[in-house]
């Protein structure tokens, strides 16, 4: 498997992409490291604008901006695993017929899949600062992964 490929396959053939996670040997470690990925992104894509903030606020040095974003990421994992159970029970109440760990799949690898436009953000949020930019990049970050993660959910909950 390469993930640079899947990632950029995954922005024009979501479901397909996903359908082909799904077909691997089922592995916890194997969904974790997409949850991994996105949180590792995640992490770099806060230094441009941790950076700019030490910089304007020199009282706050960039190595504890950077130590608050990385434990504060890791803190989200449970909030994804959770996620992911609350979209499952959804599904299933609308006739879904996925599992629990598809479920998991197709969260985490939405996440790994937009990661690379998190990365945009954090740029755009560190070079020009809060505003209407910024604002509106997250906002079609936030858009992308909707899509793409109810896409590969709806993929799963009919794989099965």
């Amino acid at each position: 498997m390469a993930l640079v490929p899947d990632i950029v396959e995954s922005w024009r053939h979501p479901r397909l992409v996903v359908r082909r996670h799904l077909a691997r040997p089922r592995s916890e470690a194997f969904a974790f490291t997409f949850l991994f990925v996105f949180l590792l992104v995640a992490f770099v894509a806060q230094w441009p604008q941790a950076a700019r903030a030490s910089y304007l606020h020199p009282e706050v040095p960039l190595t504890q901006r950077l130590l608050a974003a990385g434990l504060g990421l890791m803190a989200t994992i449970p909030a994804w695993y959770g996620l992911a159970a609350l979209s499952r029970l959804i599904a299933r109440a609308l006739g879904g017929q996925g599992n629990w760990y598809g479920t998991r799949v197709a969260l985490f690898w939405a996440l790994a899949a937009v990661s690379p436009a998190m990365l945009l953000q954090g740029l755009t949020s560190g070079l020009l600062g809060p505003g209407a930019q910024a604002e509106l990049v997250g906002a079609l970050v936030a858009v992308a992964f909707l899509v793409l993660w109810l896409a590969m959910l709806r993929e799963e909950e009919g794989a099965t």
